[in-house]
């Protein structure tokens, strides 16, 4: 059974490639256009979000908290959505989830999942990693969208088979693979499609991985999870069900801030050459650059500043009552009052300025493959 959904989901792939090149091409084409359409489908058959039932959308995850056992659905939700601590009376989450985790719709008499999953929409393949063992994601995929606000990165995770291959083009519901549960921390019972959209951070990667994490190689490129600042695209299929033409930059500079940093103005940020959106007044002359961040770490915008400063500081953090290392992903350390950039956080705004001057080395082996910003007290699992 298993063996003929895979053979009619490759037939699929290979159908939409052979009639669907040109029009392919042609897209990809008309993409580059600022005036080009967006095209947003889900990548499985689970349409639930869109029908207003997110607990059957969203993947459970199991939770022991104060020895009580749950399995809450919001586990499988962007944000900060695992690892509740208590702080006085008051009990918070302070793991941070990039993406969502969609449940499957079918699975056979073992129980394994057989949802097909599919690109969300025009774009070109640039990764894929068949390895499950090389990162938590297991094996996943990575492709580039161009909707005419630079370059954004879907990715797929968990997956028990990958059909699509480096450099296909693919449309909005192309096959691309069969959902799964490889990865770190995930059985059987959890099967889901991990799905991220993210933006990149730096094409010299490479550099600032080695320069930080040099004892443990970097096996997929510029295509690690390292160099992707993932969104909300839960919440962007919501808006674009209420407004169609509703576009990704609209939805990045709609988010709340959470921190920012200053950082010197030694030459162009690459961010800005290809988000230009996230600029603002970024012709005038200045010392320093302040970056504006989401509580996940998604740049959202960068403008001049007038405070001269000689290396990165975090100038302002949003007081929610609660140590600032709970909603700032780990980057920021201390309390509204008093608060200062961490280690990682200090890699993590150098890989986004390009300035790697002087990294922070990693001492301690990171959990499993590193495909995600190692964050304080982060858990690496999925």
């Amino acid at each position: 059974m298993q063996r003929l959904i895979m053979l009619m989901a490759v037939a699929l792939a290979l159908e939409s490639s052979v009639t669907g090149l040109s029009a392919a091409d042609e897209t990809v084409q008309r993409a580059a256009s600022p005036d080009a359409p967006m095209i947003l489908v889900l990548p499985t058959d689970n349409d639930a979000l869109l029908r207003g039932r997110p607990e059957d959308f969203y993947m459970f995850i199991d939770r022991n908290f104060e020895n009580e056992l749950s399995t809450p659905w919001e586990g499988g939700s962007y944000g900060y959505v695992r690892g509740p601590v208590r702080t006085g009376e008051r009990v918070e989450l302070m793991h941070f989830h990039e993406g969502v985790d969609i449940a499957p719709l079918k699975r056979d008499e073992q129980g394994e999942p057989q949802d097909v999953v599919r690109s969300i929409s025009h774009g070109v393949v640039v990764h894929c990693s068949d390895v499950s063992s090389a990162s938590n994601y297991g094996r996943y995929i990575v492709i580039r969208h161009d909707w005419g606000q630079g370059p954004f990165y879907s990715l797929y995770a968990h997956l028990n088979k990958i059909i699509a291959k480096v450099g296909d083009k693919v449309e909005p519901g192309t096959p691309i693979a069969i959902m799964g549960h490889t990865g770190t921390g995930i059985d059987r019972r959890r099967s889901h499609t991990h799905l991220e959209l993210n933006l990149i951070l730096n094409s010299q990667f490479a550099e600032w991985h080695d320069a930080n994490f040099k004892d443990y190689p970097n096996k997929h490129g510029n295509y690690n999870g390292l160099n992707f600042a993932g969104m909300d695209i839960a919440a962007l299929y919501l808006e674009r069900q209420k407004n169609p033409s509703f576009s990704v930059a609209d939805f990045v500079k709609a988010q709340d801030p959470a921190f920012r940093v200053l950082v010197p103005r030694n030459g162009e940020i690459e961010l800005l050459q290809n988000y230009p959106w996230l600029g603002e007044d970024v012709r005038t002359p200045s010392p320093s650059w302040e970056l504006t961040f989401s509580g996940g770490g998604l740049p959202l915008k960068i403008r001049p500043a007038a405070e001269k400063v000689s290396a990165p500081r975090a100038s302002w953090v949003r007081d929610r009552g609660i140590p600032v290392s709970y909603h700032t992903r780990g980057y920021l350390s201390g309390s509204a009052a008093k608060f200062a950039l961490t280690s990682s956080g200090l890699r993590y705004v150098q890989l986004i300025t390009g300035d790697f001057s002087a990294p922070t080395m990693v001492t301690k082996k990171p959990a499993v493959t590193i495909t995600k910003r190692p964050a304080k007290k982060k858990s690496a699992k999925k």
